[in-house]
């Protein structure tokens, strides 16, 4: 097995919070512009993905501005060039994206660092007018309670490619339960600390030092969980992996685990769920972690998605210690394409759409029809040297639709 050496900046953070979106709406904002901001943010740390769309004249180039409610820093931005001054927050679009017709929209990202407080923006303007039916932007002091950090923010050049874009589903994705999927367990049945019937412990390689068993102290629901304790080093592999037949969820499936984990992921490669793909010589498709971010990696050729650049990284998302997070994923093996969610929103960096794009998938693309057929379904631990942590699982299921949180 292939063990990587990539090195790149991690994304900081640790707690990731509900995604949120700031549009106020009033009589007043058909006719007006309106600007979108979807937060993801974390201890210390957020990733916004902001859609600006012009209103009835069309417009030749733009700046949006806003101003922040908290103490945050933007530390990095892509397509669009972002600078602070105080609490003031102004973006301009790039030189692909500085066009937009009469109610037509683009959108860009950034990436910042608070201490104190995220509080939402406001006052957001499109080319020094107020947009989202909002009246004349007020003038806000810098905040006086807590300072910008002491040290300046990482120079992370943006992507020099507009990342993919991935607008919402037409319709919310469905909320918990299983619906009609294949695998549906929240491990309450395990009448044992050893997982039997409809799971089973390997592992993979060699066994070492890892364990797996049913925990009940600790649950997402109910009163049971599958615990995997995993050490650093090569050969602690261990994984919990289904005995049931997987292959009602055709070629197109949908997985939903709720994972919770005690340490933040390292730099080195780690993984915590695999899948055996059958057009791959039977080696695993793997999510984990490398650089401090999540990270799909293909075992037969070691790629990675996204990309282990800076940029690429900033479009990944750290997976939150200490709380449960709801992991979504969709691989497509008829057309090769791979989605992700966490706690119901889409990481960029973690999309595969057969578009090549800057930082995120280029590696991945290098392997021409790469069209998976999953045979099963895994989670646990393996790391490649570095990094050891405590995992639960709770409420599996993987079926042929999305499933939901």
């Amino acid at each position: 097995m292939k063990i990587s050496a990539r090195v790149a900046a991690p994304v900081a953070g640790l707690l990731m919070a509900a995604a949120s979106f700031v549009v106020i709406q009033t009589a007043h904002a058909a006719a007006g512009c309106l600007v979108g901001y979807q937060a993801n943010s974390w201890t210390g740390g957020f990733t916004a993905n902001v859609r600006v769309t012009a209103g009835d004249t069309a417009v030749n180039g733009w700046t949006v501005t806003w101003t922040y409610g908290g103490d945050q820093r933007i530390t990095n931005g892509w397509s669009a060039t972002v600078t602070q001054s105080g609490a003031t927050v102004t973006a301009r679009n790039a030189a692909w994206n500085g066009s937009l017709a009469a109610g037509g929209s683009t959108e860009f990202g950034v990436q910042g660092t608070y201490a104190a407080s995220n509080a939402a923006p406001t006052g957001f303007t499109l080319n020094g007018v107020a947009c989202n039916g909002t009246g004349p932007t007020p003038t806000t002091a810098a905040p006086t309670t807590a300072a910008p950090p002491s040290t300046p923010p990482p120079s992370t050049p943006p992507p020099s490619t507009p990342p993919p874009s991935t607008p919402p589903p037409t319709t919310p994705p469905p909320s918990g339960g299983c619906g009609g999927a294949v695998l549906c367990d929240g491990f309450e049945s395990q009448t044992g600390t050893v997982p039997t019937g409809a799971w089973a412990v390997t592992y993979p390689d060699c066994q070492g030092t890892g364990t797996a068993a049913i925990d009940s102290a600790v649950a997402h629901s109910g009163t049971k969980s599958v615990r995997v304790n995993g050490t650093a080093g090569y050969c602690n592999h261990v994984f919990v992996g289904s005995t049931q037949n997987l292959s009602g969820a055709g070629s197109v499936r949908y997985a939903r685990l709720w994972a919770r984990h005690t340490t933040s992921l390292p730099q080195q490669h780690v993984t915590f769920l695999a899948m055996r793909d059958a057009n791959d010589g039977n080696r695993d498709l793997r999510m984990g972690g490398q650089n401090g971010a999540l990270q799909w990696n293909r075992a037969s050729d070691d790629a990675t998605l996204p990309e282990q650049s800076p940029a690429g990284v900033a479009l990944s998302v750290p997976l939150p210690t200490n709380v449960w997070s709801c992991v979504e994923f969709m691989v497509d093996g008829a057309q090769g394409q791979l989605r992700t969610w966490v706690n119901g929103t889409q990481v960029t960096g973690l999309v595969a759409d057969g578009t090549p794009t800057h930082d995120i998938d280029s590696q991945w693309l290098s392997r021409a029809n790469w069209r998976p057929a999953l045979t099963d379904f895994r989670v646990g631990w393996e790391s490649y040297g570095d990094g050891a942590d405590t995992l639960w699982f709770d409420d599996v299921a993987l079926g042929s639709s999305r499933i939901g949180c």
